[in-house]
């Protein structure tokens, strides 16, 4: 392991880690508050209210035999 700190600066190596990790990290939270789900922010949107309109119709009665 000593010889791969021979190659590479800990200092350097360590502060890129953290610049990447900060960035990555960054970059999820922005993903999630772009969501409606996961936005703790403005809190979840709600949907619009037209579900109504694309509910099922109901069942239809058979017709009566005479």
């Amino acid at each position: 392991m000593w010889r791969i700190w021979r190659l590479y600066d800990p200092l350097r190596a360590m502060v890129a880690q953290g610049i990447f990790l900060f960035a990555l990290a960054a970059m999820i939270h922005l993903i999630l508050l772009s969501t409606n789900k996961f936005n703790w922010l403005d809190g979840a949107k709600k949907a619009p209210t037209t579900a109504a309109q694309n509910a099922p119709l109901p069942a239809a009665v058979p017709a009566a035999k005479s």
